[in-house]
């Protein structure tokens, strides 16, 4: 499991706070092991048309010039492959397909990362979370209901949640662990990349495309927020991504 050396971090409180991380993402091995993860993951072509077989018959050429470009602050992500897919209840989720070659930056960019905000993330938080399942949302939900008695509850969904995320607050939240400007810039890069509709770049003033492979760490950084005042109210909550249940002993509104 990777951990930062010492020398990059120092403490604030029980808090640390990371500064020197960039470093961490240039190297080949690491990229290599982004690569086998998306690759696994499968998926579609982004705006370059280049697949993920096509990107692995010439790995080495092309993992060594991503390497070339982030060592010389020279790497710059392409806007994503506007998708848009029907859900089953109506209305449609629009997906941001990222190149293979953004897509393998952002894995090695997401396992730098989630292992720092891990620390920090509400033990009720479940989704896009290593060995957590929506089986262990619904088990801790239970014990809610029949330990604490907590046998009302509110249930939300956020509504188009990864395409509203603010991305100042993005940032902000992410710079309470990660200080490093390298690595802040990238992330900024990766929300500001736009999107190409019908041939057209459109400019992304919210949220993280889904479809990216890092907006799920990026959704939990930003709506950890949301958990730790539950927690300072005292609510019992239950999330999953977007889905989210406030479990409370009362029907009286729980925030007020």
């Amino acid at each position: 499991k990777y951990r930062p050396p010492h020398s990059t971090l120092s403490s604030r409180g029980s808090m640390r706070v990371y500064y020197s991380l960039y470093g961490h993402l240039l190297n080949k091995a690491r990229l290599f092991k982004g690569f086998k993860k998306v690759f696994k993951a499968k998926g579609a072509a982004g705006i370059d048309g280049q697949s993920l077989n096509a990107f692995a018959s010439n790995l080495d050429n092309e993992l060594s010039q991503l390497l070339l470009e982030l060592k010389t602050k020279r790497y710059q992500p392409q806007p994503v492959r506007r998708v848009i897919i029907p859900k089953d209840g109506g209305g449609e989720r629009l997906l941001g397909i990222p190149t293979v070659r953004d897509r393998v930056v952002q894995q090695c960019l997401n396992d730098l990362l989630t292992p720092i905000f891990e620390e920090q993330f509400h033990p009720s938080s479940f989704g896009y979370r290593p060995k957590r399942s929506c089986h262990d949302a619904i088990n801790k939900a239970t014990m809610f209901i029949r330990r604490y008695g907590r046998r009302h509850v509110v249930d939300m969904d956020l509504s188009k949640c990864f395409d509203k995320l603010d991305h100042t607050l993005i940032i902000k939240s992410i710079k309470r662990r990660v200080r490093d400007g390298s690595v802040l810039s990238l992330i900024a890069q990766f929300l500001q990349s736009g999107v190409m509709v019908d041939g057209h770049w459109q400019q992304t003033e919210t949220g993280s495309p889904q479809g990216g492979v890092i907006s799920p760490l990026i959704a939990n950084i930003y709506l950890d927020a949301f958990d730790e005042e539950m927690k300072q109210r005292g609510h019992r909550i239950v999330r999953y991504a977007d889905d989210i249940l406030i479990l409370c002993s009362s029907r009286e509104i729980p925030w007020c």
